[in-house]
């Protein structure tokens, strides 16, 4: 029976753990302002601030102790506020590089741009197609590109990463609408040119104005750095013909056009999928590059969360130990006031009170550093297409909420038992052992 009994409570506080990471901000705070008032308001409540303010008076006799609760959460929050920071800024980063008003064709079955193929026949009916905005001269506002993967060193280190070169059309910057040179001159068509990523200049070693790189065996030069505050930052781009003869590829890999208005993506859709000469499937960019984001930002968030997890027991067990250890030692005090007519609750509460703000300044401090460290930190890593993705960390607003919660939850975990106990003690028990 107790066996269940216990059981029972270990299923009833992973549940209730689980629905309080899950709380919005907003009900967090309607919560606390809540408890604070039950506190204020009733004769046990008050009881139980008493007792807490006794406690946290008592903490810089009991620093060293303490500390181990504060540094353990703060590590914890840290390290998981910063994994979930890298996922953050790498979504972000891909889902800003599409938009709704710009769409990427393939090759129909193709999961991204390196498995697609597509014949200039192709090209050019997709350019045919409706819903295609147009330029002052009437031409469709289209960009057949092909995408390759070359090796190139990362600064400060001699192992080679893959970099992704995009062959562009002539119209390219007019369709991507977001690039913007920043230094240089645009590449010359036939000409082995180059405009690399800012992303790609500042991670990738020989990739400055002026340097000239081997790539297929062929030596190119770069004239210009562009920037685009999305995933092609991390890219060089360069004429598509010019890409096509070095690599010997005979089309593209997808054909990517501006749209007349958002609106007219379906009916671009609709013609491409009932003309019989092709054989491709339509996305608006954004959609593309969000299906791009999911499977690496979830990798990434369940790796964050996994390795929290495992260091949240850690500094259970931390908290575990130090309020016991806190509680031992107050054992006369906390006697004394269960004989003059403290209540068990009261000293449940405070006991769970003190932890919890123990375990709120270590979040608070986990989530500080994290912030400090790692909040706009340019980092790149392997992207959907096997080639790198140059992106910052994020720290926002709602992950340091995140960061908070996981905090107090561990610091209730880490109190709760040690609480009980004390309130349990009977107190003649309890004064006999002193």
């Amino acid at each position: 029976m107790r066996f269940l009994i216990n059981t029972a409570t270990l299923l009833a506080l992973a549940v209730g753990l689980v629905l309080w990471i899950a709380l919005p901000w907003w009900l967090l705070l309607g919560l606390f302002a809540l408890a604070g008032l039950v506190l204020l308001a009733t004769r046990r409540g008050r009881q139980a601030l008493a007792v807490a303010r006794t406690g946290i008076a008592t903490l810089p006799q009991r620093l060293g102790a303490s500390s181990v609760i504060l540094v353990g959460i703060a590590g914890v929050v840290g390290v998981l506020v910063a994994l979930l920071a890298m996922g953050t800024g790498l979504a972000q980063t891909l889902r800003a590089t599409g938009s709704n008003d710009t769409a990427i064709v393939l090759r129909a079955g193709a999961t991204g741009e390196l498995a697609s193929g597509m014949t200039r026949g192709d090209a050019t009916l997709v350019a045919q197609a409706p819903g295609i905005a147009r330029d002052a001269r009437g031409v469709p506002l289209v960009s057949p590109e092909l995408v390759v993967v070359v090796n190139l060193p990362k600064r400060g280190s001699s192992s080679d990463t893959n970099v992704e070169l995009r062959g562009v059309g002539t119209l390219a910057r007019q369709v991507h609408g977001r690039v913007r040179l920043v230094a240089g001159h645009w590449f010359t068509p036939g000409l082995r040119e180059l405009v690399v990523g800012r992303g790609a200049e500042r991670q990738f070693a020989g990739l400055g104005l002026g340097d000239t790189v081997r790539l297929g065996r062929q030596p190119w030069k770069v004239v210009g750095v562009f920037r685009s505050d999305d995933a092609h930052d991390s890219e060089l781009w360069a004429d598509a013909d010019t890409v096509s003869s070095t690599y010997r590829r005979a089309g593209f890999s997808s054909v990517i056009v501006r749209l007349a208005k958002p609106a007219d993506f379906a009916m671009l859709k609709a013609a491409l999928q009932s003309n019989p000469q092709l054989h491709v499937m339509a996305q608006t960019t954004r959609a593309y590059y969000a299906a791009q984001s999911e499977g690496l930002t979830k990798v990434i968030r369940i790796v964050g969360i996994s390795v929290g997890v495992i260091m949240a027991l850690g500094a259970v067990f931390g908290a575990l130990n130090t309020m016991y250890a806190a509680i031992s030692a107050r054992g006369r005090e906390i006697a004394t006031l269960r004989a003059i007519g403290f209540g068990g609750l009261p000293v449940v509460l405070a006991v769970l009170l003190e932890t919890l703000l123990l375990a709120l300044l270590g979040g608070v401090l986990g989530g500080a550093i994290a912030w400090l460290l790692f909040n706009g930190y340019t980092v790149s890593t392997l992207g959907a297409d096997f080639s790198q993705v140059v992106f910052q960390f994020h720290v926002s607003p709602a992950l340091l909420v995140q960061g908070l919660k996981w905090a107090l939850a561990i610091g209730f975990l880490g109190g709760i038992f040690p609480a009980l106990r004390a309130a349990r003690v009977p107190v003649s028990v309890a004064l006999r052992e002193l």
